[in-house]
């Protein structure tokens, strides 16, 4: 084997394991973007759950604030 091709043979080696890395370090953020928008959904859903119950309370509120109101003479 030739210096050229002992060079060629590191630089080869050199970029396998670069790439070994990458592919490794795109798995890890995949994993991490996943975990995350599953996370995202569970907050979206619980802020629209939240939502709701205000919306009724407010609804609740208005009535009994309906119902308490003072004669019109008063």
């Amino acid at each position: 084997m030739t210096e050229h091709d002992q060079t060629l043979a590191e630089r080869l080696e050199a970029l396998e394991i670069r790439t070994a890395f990458q592919e490794d370090t795109i798995a890890t953020l995949n994993d991490a973007i996943i975990r995350q928008q599953e996370s995202l959904d569970a907050l979206r859903e619980e802020i629209s759950t939240m939502h709701q119950r205000l919306r009724s309370m407010t609804d609740n509120l208005s009535q009994v604030s309906d119902d308490d109101a003072p004669p019109p003479h008063y």
